[in-house]
């Protein structure tokens, strides 16, 4: 395998799952702050943003967990873990990545700039949260959120306490479904010492990754409300409430694959709820 697949497999380009939990919020966040019209201009810069921002955490995570991944069946024969490429080069495709990234935003207002530092801050130091913090899923809920209060600020020069909200909303929402991801690896991490939401939870995991779904739907349903929203939005609400339901029925065994279906299975929650809210503005 030439090293440019190397590559596209250390970002994780065969996996675009990750982006799309990242777009998601994003987009949603363009369309509230617009009233449902936003610059499309902005909407590519977001999009490109996210997908760059997220392939580079994919080849810091690997960085980071180097020495863990090899011990972890899933996880075993990444790219860097297996020795296919070396250290150096997982860090300068990020970098490389990052500044791209960075580059795109240039058009855009101070406020985005400075928020697009604290993002690339979070993002990088989120793996290691995973060596001592008992829910790191909650910290990478802000990393995968944080397109939420850099929309607000490009589109309104300022971040409403609304934006904030929302980002607590994501919040539940990875705790949410990174658990159910970290149920997949739930044996290997507890042989090698890594923290998990899926661990602290323990016994209490299905309910806890229920409950954050109620708190994270409840919050973006507040949040529209507040904003104008009405039948369109709810009717998305009701979607995404029930795909968490059906995500219940396949993690309440804790089989492995339901819990990864589950997770992957996301994507349309997420799509479930950005349709409300484009629908909403669509037909007002």
């Amino acid at each position: 395998m030439n090293k440019l697949a190397l590559y596209f497999k250390l970002i994780r380009a065969d996996k675009p799952i990750g982006i799309l939990l990242l777009l998601w919020p994003t987009l949603i966040a363009l369309w509230l702050a617009s009233n449902g019209k936003p610059d499309w201009q902005l909407v590519l810069i977001f999009t490109v943003g996210t997908a760059l921002m997220r392939s580079a955490g994919c080849a810091i995570n690997d960085f980071a967990d180097r020495d863990f991944d090899k011990h972890v069946k899933r996880t075993a024969e990444r790219p860097l873990t297996s020795g296919r490429i070396q250290s150096w080069e997982a860090v300068a495709v990020a970098a490389v990545l990052a500044i791209v990234s960075f580059l795109l935003i240039l058009p855009l207002n101070a406020l985005t700039k400075q928020l697009s530092v604290a993002a690339v801050i979070i993002a990088a130091t989120y793996p290691y949260f995973k060596r001592f913090f008992a829910i790191p899923q909650a910290y990478l809920g802000i990393a995968f959120g944080f397109g939420i209060p850099m929309a607000f600020a490009a589109v309104l020069g300022e971040v409403p306490a609304v934006a904030w909200a929302l980002l607590l909303a994501n919040v539940f929402w990875a705790v949410a479904y990174d658990t159910e991801y970290a149920m997949v690896d739930r044996d290997d991490d507890l042989k090698i010492g890594m923290r998990t939401s899926a661990i602290t939870f323990g016994r209490f995991d299905v309910a806890a990754v229920m409950l954050c779904y109620g708190a994270a739907l409840a919050i973006i349903l507040a949040c529209g409300w507040l904003l104008g929203l009405r039948w369109w939005f709810v009717g998305g609400i009701i979607v995404a409430a029930g795909i968490a339901l059906y995500h219940y029925n396949l993690i309440r065994e804790r089989d492995r694959m339901g819990c990864f279906a589950a997770f992957r299975h996301n994507n349309w929650l997420g799509a479930a709820l950005f349709a409300g809210v484009a629908l909403d503005y669509a037909a007002g």
